[in-house]
């Protein structure tokens, strides 16, 4: 049974999550003549406008998940935070993918550096926090300042809290509401990037070129391509991504967010994250690339040809946070920019809203 599923033609895509991610998607797939249908407990998804079919239930609603997988042909996901039960209710009836170990390791901060070092992939520092004992352990092992995350549900800075001081212990402490929680090393960066591979159903590995990303307010601000580093370094970030996708069986986008650190004997990687998915940091190949992120993702989980990413153009990619993108008419004027508004009714401080790419020739 599992292999009649596996092989079943794909027509329509499901899609879990209905933002600005799921929305990409949804169009990727319809100019290769899928449909898409998504999932998504808020009624004013921005995805909803472009997908043939939607539904709204919650996330655990089993009837409502039932009926999805029927109507569609493959489920996929804009974001990591699936529920376990739901993934493995949808898993019976249609192909998840990618599949759950690609959720189960990127859910879980502890056992994504966990699954990171056993690669041989070098991370920063780190150390489970259950508690204050563990947390005061930690700081002495791993000195000032170190970061205290929760070990899920952080993103765009949120579940985090530096800690320069030991004035800082007790309310980074308190800030994580009693959730488990990991402490990291700190990393003396040069600056930060991010590689993207897709992974076929036959194995196939593919990447594009690494931006180099910039950070306002713990928000991805800007995508640069070329990044300014060396064609060792990003080679090396091209075998990171390819043996994360390898090991977790990946079909499908995959983001791994990369700290470069400059030493003696050149530029080092450290890695940060792992998004099992399409990724804000690679907007850019909607305009500077032959085959957008969006869809190689959906070619990988329908099962179709992927084909290397040509790059084009050179490009530096911006989101647009909140009031941002209330003048889109300033943008359109603007001579080699791309535009690209997520259809969201109200923006407010700290919400994506769109991004635009901005093209140059390319150098190299």
């Amino acid at each position: 049974m599992a292999d009649a599923r596996a092989d079943r033609p794909v027509r329509t895509v499901g899609i879990l999550g209905g933002g600005q991610l799921g929305r990409m998607l949804a169009l990727a797939g319809a100019r290769l003549g899928l449909d898409a249908h998504v999932f998504c407990p808020d009624p004013a998804s921005p995805a909803f406008a472009v997908a043939g079919r939607h539904t709204v239930a919650a996330y655990d609603d089993a009837v409502a998940l039932a009926a999805f997988a029927d109507a569609v042909d493959v489920v996929t996901y804009e974001f990591e935070n699936v529920p376990a039960e739901t993934a493995a209710l949808l898993a019976a009836r249609r192909p998840v993918r990618p599949g759950p170990r690609s959720l189960e390791v990127a859910q879980d901060r502890l056992a994504e550096k966990t699954f990171l070092a056993g690669l041989g992939i070098p991370t920063a520092p780190f150390r489970a926090v259950d508690d204050r004992a563990d947390l005061d352990v930690g700081v002495a092992l791993l000195g000032f300042p170190t970061v205290l995350k929760t070990r899920r549900f952080g993103y765009d800075g949120k579940g985090q809290a530096k800690i320069a001081t030991a004035a800082d212990v007790a309310p980074a402490l308190a800030a994580m509401g009693g959730s488990p929680a990991i402490l990291e090393g700190w990393v003396p960066f040069a600056r930060e990037i991010s590689i993207l591979v897709a992974r076929g159903r036959d194995g196939r590995i593919v990447a594009w070129d690494p931006p180099e990303n910039e950070h306002r307010d713990h928000i991805l601000k800007y995508s640069r391509v070329p990044a300014r580093i060396a064609p060792t370094t990003a080679e090396a970030a091209a075998r990171i991504g390819a043996t994360v996708a390898e090991a977790l069986d990946h079909v499908g986008v995959l983001a791994v967010e990369l700290f470069v650190v400059d030493g003696p004997d050149g530029e080092t990687l450290i890695a940060n994250e792992i998004a099992p998915r399409v990724h804000n940091s690679g907007h850019w190949t909607e305009s500077a690339c032959l085959i957008s992120q969006f869809e190689m993702h959906i070619r990988a989980v329908a099962g179709l040809p992927l084909a290397p990413p040509l790059r084009h153009s050179d490009v530096v990619m911006e989101n647009l946070i909140g009031a941002e993108a209330d003048d889109p008419a300033a943008i359109l004027a603007e001579t080699a920019a791309s535009l690209h508004l997520y259809g969201k009714t109200e923006s407010r401080p700290g919400r994506k809203m769109g991004h635009v790419n901005r093209l140059a020739p390319r150098r190299d």
